[in-house]
Parts: C-alpha cells; structure tokens; sequence
C-alpha cells in the first residue's frame, strides 16, 4: 500500500477535492428517493470525469502548456473572457459553500463552537497551511485524510449490514424511475468535481510529470482516483438506500442520515459517519484552497505575458492573492444571505462550465498541429460529444429556472 501511494499522487488528490458535500447531498438525495436505480449515474459520471482529466493531462503532457494557457494563446478571445468570469464567481460562491460545510461537519461533532466560528477555524486553517506548506506535505495530508474517508464510509457499511436487493441491477444496467431525471443528472454532475479538475495540470507539474511519456502513469493514477471517487458514491447511494432519511436538499440531509444511523449502531456509528462527513469537506476545502489560485495565477501571467514556470507558481504574487480572495471574503455571505444577482449569475456561468471544458478539449485535443500523435480517439470523442449533449441540458434547465 505504502509503494502505491508512493506510485500515485495528484489522482488522488483530485479524489479527495472532488469528494465533497455535493457529491454526499446528491447521492443521499438520490439513494434515499430512488434506491439502488440511480447507482449507474455514480458510475458514468465517474467514467465522464476521467475522460476530461485525462484530456487535460494528455494535452499538458504532448503541448507543454495548461488548458488555460491553450485559451489565452490557441483560442478566440470569448474563451477566456468567460473562464475568468465564471473563475470569479466560483470561487466566491463554492469558497462560502465550503466553509459552511465545514463548520456545519465539525459543529456536529463538538457543538461547543457555532457553524460559523467552526467555519472560520477551518479556512484560516487551510489557508495557513497552504500558504506556508509545500506540495509533498499537502498531498501526504490528502493521501491521509482520504484513506480516513474510505474506512469510515465502509465500515458504516460493515456496520449497517445493508439489504442489498437489486445493487448488481442498479449499478449495470441503467433505469429512468418517474421524477428521477433531474437527480440522476445532478449525480452525474456532482460525481468528482468541476473546476478542480483543471487544478490536476498543476499537480502533475509538482511532481515534475513532464513529457508525453508520463501517460500512462497519469491515467494508472486517475483510474485509480475515479475509481475511488464511484466506489464513495456508491457507498453513500447503499447507505441512504437502506436507510432513507428525510428529503431535504441541502447539508441537513448528512446530518439526517446520521441520525438515522444512530438509530441502527448507536451514538458511535452516528460519531463516525459524521467523522467522514468531515473528512469529505475538509479535504474539498483543502484541495480547492491549494490548486483553484494555480489557475488564477497562470491566467494572470499568461494574459500579461510574463515570465512563469507552472511548479513555480505557487510562489507568484497572484497565487498568494488570489488564496486569500478563496479563504476571506466569502466570509461575507457566511453572515449575510447571499445576493439573487449573484447566485443566478454563478448559477448560468456554472452551468455552462462543464459544456464549455468538453468543447474545449474536443477542439484542442483532436487538432493535428498542436498534439500531433496524441489525438483524443473515437471513444474519447464520443464522450466529450456526450458531456457535451449532457450538461448542455442541464445548463439549459437551470437559465430557464434562473432568468
């Protein structure tokens, strides 16, 4: 295990980023709605996630440049007038998010502090940490905190002893029950991230991964990750299958299912869940504290044209900046409710986001000059076209409901 971990590196810190509240709210929702139907969704968004990472590497590892640098210098101006706007907005609205989330985990735990004062522990926390640590002690914490997630959510498993009636139906063959549409899409959606995928360029530069004949370790090390990020899926769909708490949809549904947890095992099962719960959203906040200011700080440098090396970046001005922009000002919305204009602008330019990566990659990636041998194949196509088509419709639906 030591020799794997040792083999692997930024995969699994994409894993424990793109493990977070979102991903355990709609697989509870989902699992606790529509049971063991919904356990494909966990599944394919897993595989849609891995395809895009692996086009992001492939395209940094053949080119030598990031996906942002590519929409800089390789394509029309609207791409990164729309990345850095929607960066913007992301950032604020996901960074409160998390802080919420955190404080909420870690009230539920010792409820001796508030939501919000727990929240600010944990983000002065991680910004301390990543403004004064390295990438090795970074991913050696990811690499910890993971493993503690992954335990904990099998052992509430263990624990459970859940009826598992129809899981092998569920999780192979794919099934639309009445009104499971918008949740079967929003795990698809949830399932490993967003914007943090990009942040998987910058940690592979970490680790010094250069040249196209890393291709292979990247993809060992994001199977690997996707692998771990369907199998937590998964886990959480069983639990909330078995147990059915009430459908809320927002954080209060992970403390639901703790407490119908506790019904099951005791206080001590409850304890450990909510451990997990922890877990997840504190390395979700870690991960985005740590990679989210490497794209801010390689946009900057690349629209000013300056002289910049991507395993250096977390040493320039702008990263600095831009952490504390991530760690302090979402504060604001902590306090106050947030802003309609705000939220339905991050709603529609977030929507958009993961069509506007897809198409990204299918143009940048299949064209003969800039890649040369290392062309997205048939398959790999197939699933940008299909992300595309996807989450098209998702961003279609959430403009009508916000405009």
């Amino acid at each position: 295990m030591k020799n794997i971990f040792k083999y692997l590196g930024p995969g699994i810190v994409v894993a424990a980023t793109g493990v977070g509240a979102g991903d355990m709210i709609a697989a509870t929702v989902g699992g606790s709605s529509y049971g063991f139907t919904i356990l494909w969704a966990v599944v394919l968004g897993a595989i849609f996630k891995y395809v895009l990472n692996e086009g992001i590497g492939r395209w940094q590892l053949k080119s030598g440049i990031s996906v942002p640098e590519a929409w800089i210098l390789r394509m029309p101006s609207v791409f990164p007038w729309y990345f850095i706007i929607y960066l913007v907005l992301w950032t604020f609205i996901v960074s409160a998010a998390l802080i919420a989330a955190t404080g909420l985990a870690a009230n539920s735990i010792f409820p001796v502090l508030t939501v919000n004062e727990w929240g600010i522990i944990h983000t002065v926390i991680a910004a301390l940490f990543v403004f004064f640590g390295n990438y090795k002690y970074f991913e050696l914490v990811m690499k910890i905190l993971i493993s503690l997630l992954f335990v904990i959510v099998i052992l509430s498993i263990i624990i459970l002893f859940p009826n598992m009636d129809g899981f092998f139906t569920g999780l192979f063959i794919p099934s639309f029950m009445p009104g499971s549409g918008p949740y079967i899409m929003a795990i698809i959606g949830g399932v490993g991230g967003s914007v943090t995928l990009l942040s998987y360029g910058y940690w592979i530069s970490e680790k010094e991964w250069k040249g196209i004949e890393k291709l292979n370790r990247i993809r060992i090390d994001l199977a690997v990750a996707y692998s771990l990020t369907a199998i937590f899926g998964i886990c959480i769909v069983i639990i909330s299958a078995n147990l059915k708490p009430d459908v809320v949809k927002s954080n209060q549904i992970i403390l639901a299912l703790a407490n119908e947890i506790e019904k099951s095992t005791g206080e001590t099962g409850r304890l450990i869940f909510l451990i997990g719960f922890w877990g997840a959203v504190f390395t979700s906040m870690l991960g985005v504290w740590q990679g989210v200011p490497y794209l801010f700080a390689d946009f900057i440098t690349t629209w000013r044209n300056e002289k910049k090396y991507l395993k250096s970046l977390k040493n320039n001005k702008y990263y600095k900046w831009y952490l504390l922009f991530i760690a302090f000002p979402p504060l604001i919305i902590l306090f106050y409710q947030k802003p309609v204009w705000l939220i339905m602008a991050y709603s529609i330019t977030g929507a958009l986001f993961m069509p506007f990566l897809a198409v990204t990659l299918l143009w940048i990636t299949n064209k003969k000059d800039w890649i040369q041998d290392s062309k997205s194949g048939l398959i790999t196509n197939i699933i940008f076209i299909l992300t595309i088509l996807l989450f098209g419709y998702l961003a279609v639906n959430e403009i009508i409901n916000n405009v």
